[in-house]
């Protein structure tokens, strides 16, 4: 299923039958059918070619705000287990402090300095997300530091920092995997609460969010504009979700 997503978010131009802008305002609000398979919107589009545009939307934020996270979270959480001291205290309280507010709540108060839009949804997921993957990277580095292989490396001249990248760090690797696996799922339905309630993607860009949003005022009426989109929000953090469990089964030594 998640080889299936991102096919379809990288080839959406060809899939979809109809522009994402293409409206025909002889058929509003038009349920399924054999022209539109999942009915038509308030303007006369076609939602599943919105909704496989939005698959490119959730692939890109998904991806996207993972790589920022692990930047700004895997050196942080390195540092601060390999300096110790006054830096791990330092940068612990930080990532305490950042702890302290609800995630979701943060997001949106970032989003509504920046505006909405695709780089800033990027920004304010990534700048708020990294302090989970720095603590796993602290734990880790903290346990791998005192490692025979470490002593070995700085016996043989290797300096502080080569032995954090070359040695600890890639050791270390393995929760973080994990956790960006998981964080995937997150950051979409993270982008889609976001354009559920305005502050997300600008129209006329599809997302699923801005659709389910755009729906559920008309749920009793034409239920398709909002159930579909809600299924491929559910369907793409399940995938996700699964893909999590079996990385950890494989990159967990116990179980092998």
């Amino acid at each position: 299923m998640v080889i299936a997503l991102c096919v379809v978010a990288i080839f959406a131009n060809v899939l979809a039958p109809y522009a994402y802008t293409k409206t025909n305002f002889g058929r509003l609000n038009e349920g399924p059918s054999r022209d539109y398979p999942l009915g038509t919107d308030q303007l006369g589009r076609d939602v599943l070619s919105r909704i496989i545009y939005g698959a490119r939307i959730s692939m890109l934020v998904g991806l996207g705000a993972q790589v920022i996270i692990v930047l700004l979270g895997v050196p942080i959480g390195a540092l601060s287990g390999y300096l110790g001291g006054r830096t791990d205290l330092a940068l612990t309280r930080i990532v305490d402090v950042m702890y302290a507010f609800p995630r979701l709540l943060f997001v949106i108060l970032v989003m509504s300095m920046l505006g909405a839009g695709l780089a800033n949804i990027f920004i304010a997921i990534g700048v708020t997300g990294w302090v989970g993957i720095a603590r796993q990277t602290r734990a880790q580095v903290l346990a791998l530091k005192e490692k025979e292989f470490a002593d070995a490396a700085r016996a043989l001249g290797a300096g502080g920092g080569r032995v954090l990248a070359r040695h600890i760090v890639p050791n270390a690797l393995t929760p973080i995997v994990v956790a960006v696996t998981f964080g995937i799922p997150e950051a979409i339905f993270t982008e889609a609460a976001l354009s559920f309630i305005g502050v997300g993607i600008n129209p006329p860009t599809p997302s699923w969010g801005q659709m389910v949003g755009e729906g559920q005022q008309y749920l009793r009426s034409y239920w398709h504009l909002c159930v579909f989109p809600s299924i491929a929000i559910a369907v793409t953090m399940l995938s996700f979700t699964f893909l999590g469990d079996g990385v950890r089964d494989a990159l967990d030594p116990k179980l092998q």
